[in-house]
């Protein structure tokens, strides 16, 4: 096989590799788009708000979760950044407080050891909800940092797909510049 035809064949599959790789970028972004649009219209109706700068719930947090959930204050949950931190740093320190740092399961055994403890079936009542809360709104960041990821991914494959469309067609080019080496020079007659 010779030099011109190697090169067209080469840069046909590289054709080949860009279409795929553009469709894949084109999924990957419509893949983005779809898991944090979802993302955001889960959380906006629950209309989960960060408490003011100001307010005694940010002021009896520790330093850490303070100074993440000043970051917020007064903002509306929507993302899964603000959700993470909202559930990290806001419920979780709260939920510690509640039951002296023990976990829903050990106050639920508690609780059932003794039935008559109103107290206690409240706090366990509270925590269960709160870390219900925490769950999902977990769940969302996850989701949402699949998104992001997806994103780099996109451009990544858009990027390489733009690269392999270009290395293609120089391919073609020289597949050219090799059919007119190979012709032999003609000679003049005198």
């Amino acid at each position: 096989m010779n030099r011109s035809t190697i090169d067209k064949v080469l840069s046909t599959i590289g054709l080949l590799m860009t279409a795929v790789l553009l469709i894949a970028a084109a999924a990957l972004f419509f893949t983005q788009n779809f898991i944090h649009t979802q993302v955001t219209q889960q959380l906006e109706p629950q209309k989960i708000v960060f408490p003011a700068a100001d307010s005694e719930a940010i002021n009896a947090l520790s330093a850490v979760d303070k100074e993440a959930v000043s970051k917020y204050a007064g903002q509306q949950v929507v993302t899964g950044a603000q959700a993470n931190v909202f559930a990290n740093n806001y419920i979780a320190a709260h939920i510690k407080t509640i039951g002296a740092g023990k976990s829903y399961s050990e106050l639920s055994a508690a609780s059932m050891a003794d039935p008559t403890n109103t107290k206690l079936a409240g706090q366990v009542n509270t925590i269960f909800k709160g870390e219900t809360l925490r769950g999902m709104l977990l769940n969302a960041y996850a989701f949402d940092t699949m998104s992001v990821v997806a994103l780099f991914a996109a451009y990544g494959a858009a990027i390489a797909g733009f690269i392999m469309l270009l290395l293609s067609l120089l391919g073609f080019s020289h597949s050219q510049k090799a059919v007119a080496k190979k012709k032999p020079a003609t000679k003049k007659r005198k």
